[in-house]
């Protein structure tokens, strides 16, 4: 396997991949990665299935990748905060009757206001975990052995733990680094339950951290926030990438692509990866916190989440 790392990019991970044959779904292809994620599994030969809850800006983003690829790319309405979307979503998917090899949760926001979607979770927690968590769930069953879920970490989770008593700030001061923090710990613990549950079937999933990169993710970020994640990030990981700056939007969905289609399957699979590797485990300093892939914690989260979601 070839080595790669923080500066490569999407291309170049996928080098000599044929993905000819394959369909992915892509969430959040309006902007930034998604975008980028989307093109270079189409320029690899998938048929690519993006998700966007603003289609029109959508097909603006996405207007040379229909172009491009014609067919093997199209459109599907999905609002994350929103579960009643989430099912549409998902049956539109389904009354396709098609398999679906990669899925690759990539939407999400950060940093919001305190805010509730539209079934009244927190923003942030609704939104990144529990839109994804939904469908996933109704759509695990068109992933077929060899197929692979990834989904978007962030080094965030390391600014808070996820509180599985009151997840939707309901009985504490609300923060919005604390709670991206608590959204992107849901993430990892997610992706290690969901792992542990299809691996047998040879479904395997993995959660990445792209790096730091300048899109619309930060939207709704002060600068006042922005310099506080920067410290954090930069004293914990007084070695990592972090130190190096942002990356370019190829770079960055360069680890998503490498854990989806090049890193053999059992290296990644309820892993946490960044810079096209799997991290190491650190309770400081860079790397993942151990208290957000803890296998017991895992399946408590996911009992929450059917409770909350209602499957």
């Amino acid at each position: 396997m070839k080595n790669f790392g923080w500066q490569s990019t999407s291309d170049e991970v996928l080098e000599g991949i044929d993905l000819t044959g394959k369909r992915a779904l892509v969430t959040g292809v309006s902007a930034g990665l998604g975008v980028e994620t989307a093109r270079a599994l189409a320029a690899h030969g998938a048929e690519v299935i993006g998700t966007a809850r603003d289609l029109a800006k959508a097909r603006a983003a996405t207007a040379p990748l229909r172009e491009a690829y014609g067919a093997r790319f199209s459109l599907v309405e999905l609002d994350l905060s929103s579960l009643a979307s989430v099912r549409a979503a998902a049956g539109t998917l389904r009354a396709a009757g098609k398999r679906l090899d990669l899925v690759i949760a990539n939407a999400g926001v950060m940093a919001t206001p305190l805010g509730r979607t539209a079934d009244g979770f927190e923003t942030q927690f609704g939104t990144n975990h529990l839109g994804h968590f939904l469908l996933l769930n109704l759509l695990a069953d068109l992933i077929p052995s060899g197929g692979r879920v990834v989904c978007l970490s962030s080094v965030g989770h390391q600014f808070g733990d996820l509180d599985l008593v009151d997840p939707n700030f309901e009985h504490r001061r609300y923060d919005p680094i604390a709670a991206y923090g608590g959204a992107k710990t849901a993430v990892n613990l997610f992706v290690v339950e969901f792992d542990r549950r299809h691996k047998a079937r040879g479904v395997r999933a993995a959660a990445v951290h792209p790096g730091g990169i300048l899109t619309e993710l930060a939207r709704h970020m002060t600068q006042e926030l922005i310099d506080q994640m920067i410290a954090i990030v930069t004293r914990e990981s007084e070695t990592s990438s972090a130190r190096r700056g942002y990356k370019s939007v190829p770079q960055g969905a360069a680890t998503t692509l490498w854990a989806a289609a090049t890193a053999p399957a059992d290296l990644v699979g309820g892993r946490y990866c960044e810079d096209c590797a799997v991290a190491k485990v650190a309770a400081q300093g860079s790397g993942v916190r151990p208290y957000s892939i803890e296998p017991e914690r895992a399946k408590l989260l996911w009992a929450k989440s059917e409770e909350l979601v209602g499957i």
